[in-house]
C-alpha cells in the first residue's frame, strides 16, 4: 500500500467534517505547574466512540467504493476500533464483523454490540488476529479494515493532531512537542504526518505501557521488533505484538523517540484526568498523560501538546486506578 501523507491527512479532515466532533483543546493551570510547562490536552474520550478511533474508521469506510460497501466489513479489535468500524457501518448502511479478544473488556463488547455489529471471540495469546481476519472476510464477501496498518485509517487519525495545532496556533502558541498513546502505531503516524506539514518544529514522543514497548525497540532496532507477548494487560487498548509496516515506515524517520510508563504512572494519569480535568480516561488512553506527569516526555519551560485518545473502561478497573 501506497504511504500516506500530510495531504492525505488534510483531506481526511475535510471528509470527515461533521462525522465525528471536533474535540476541544484543554487547559489546567495545575497540570502546567506539576509539568513546570504548557500543557494542551486533546481529549478523546469526548469521541462519539469514547475514543479517537471512530477518526480512521471513518476515513477509511468513506473511502470505500460503493461495490466494496455492499460486502460490509471486516475487523479484529480490543475494543476501539471495533467500535468503531461497527459506528461507521452503521452510518453507511453496512454489516459489520468484529472479531474481539475474550478477555476484551466488557464496556468495550457491549458498545460495539450496540452499534450493530456481529462479533466473534478469539484467544489474544494463540490467534494470527490478521489471518483471522482475513479468513471471515473471505466467507463473507467483505472487506478488512485493520486497525492501525492501513493508509485510509492513519490519515483519519492524524486528524487529532491537525485540529490541536490548529487549536494551539489559535491561542499564540506553538508546540514543542506531542506526545501520543502507541500501539500499532496509526494514531501516531496520522499525528506525525500532521505535524510534518502543519508544525515541522514539533517534536513527536511515542508513549507505550511497559512490557509492550515494541515501538520503542524498533526505534532502537531500526527495524520492526515484536514483543513476547507476554506482558500486563491493563493498557488493553495498547497490545499490539510489533508496529504495523506501514506504521513503522512513516514513525521510523520521524518520531523523536519513544517512552515507557509503568501501571503506577498509568493509574496517577488516570486519576489526575478525572479529579482535575473531569475526564474519564482508560489505562491506554492515559499513558500520554501518564508520561508528562512522569517528566519522561520533558515538559518544562517548553508547550507539549498530549492524547488521551480514550475512555472507553471498565468500572472495576477505573476504581482499582482511583483507589491506588
Amino acid at each position: 500500500m501506497k504511504l500516506p501523507t500530510h495531504d492525505d491527512v488534510r483531506a481526511a479532515a475535510a471528509r470527515i467534517s461533521g462525522k465525528i466532533i471536533r474535540t476541544p483543546m484543554l487547559r489546567h493551570r495545575l497540570l502546567d505547574e506539576m509539568a513546570g510547562g504548557t500543557i494542551l490536552v486533546k481529549p478523546e474520550p469526548l469521541q462519539r466512540t469514547g475514543s479517537f478511533k471512530l477518526r480512521g474508521a471513518t476515513n477509511a469506510a468513506l473511502r470505500m467504493t460503493e461495490a466494496a460497501r455492499a460486502g460490509g466489513v471486516v475487523t479484529h479489535s480490543s475494543g476501539n476500533h471495533g467500535q468503531a468500524v461497527a459506528c461507521a457501518a452503521a452510518m453507511l448502511g453496512m454489516r459489520a464483523l468484529v472479531a474481539m479478544p475474550m478477555d476484551a473488556p466488557a464496556i468495550k463488547v457491549e458498545s460495539t454490540r450496540r452499534w450493530g455489529a456481529e462479533l466473534t471471540f478469539f484467544d489474544r495469546r494463540t490467534t494470527d488476529r490478521e489471518k483471522l481476519a482475513e479468513q471471515l472476510a473471505a466467507e463473507r464477501g467483505g472487506t478488512v479494515l485493520p486497525p492501525f496498518d492501513h493508509p485510509d485509517v492513519i490519515a483519519g487519525q492524524g486528524t487529532l493532531a491537525l485540529e490541536l495545532i490548529e487549536d494551539a496556533t489559535a491561542a499564540g502558541l506553538s508546540l514543542d512537542s506531542l506526545a501520543v498513546c502507541t500501539g500499532g502505531g496509526g494514531l501516531i503516524a496520522g499525528c506525525a504526518l500532521a505535524a510534518e506539514g502543519a508544525s515541522p518544529a514539533t517534536q513527536v514522543w511515542a508513549v507505550e505501557p511497559e512490557g509492550w514497548d515494541d515501538t520503542r525497540l524498533s526505534l532502537e532496532a531500526g527495524q520492526r521488533v515484536a514483543n513476547d507477548g507476554q506482558g500486563p494487560t491493563l493498557c488493553d487498548a495498547l497490545l499490539s505484538l510489533r508496529p504495523g509496516a506501514l506504521t513503522f515506515a512513516v514513525n521510523q524517520p520521524r518520531l523523536a523517540g519513544a517512552v515507557v510508563v509503568t501501571r503506577a504512572e498509568v493509574f496517577r494519569a488516570m486519576r489526575f484526568a478525572f479529579e482535575h480535568l473531569k475526564i474519564v480516561a482508560e489505562p491506554g488512553g492515559a499513558v500520554a498523560l501518564a508520561a508528562v506527569l512522569a517528566g519522561k516526555v520533558q515538559a518544562r519551560g517548553r508547550t507539549v501538546g498530549l492524547v488521551i485518545s480514550g475512555g472507553n473502561v471498565d468500572p472495576a478497573v477505573f476504581a482499582e486506578a482511583l483507589a491506588a
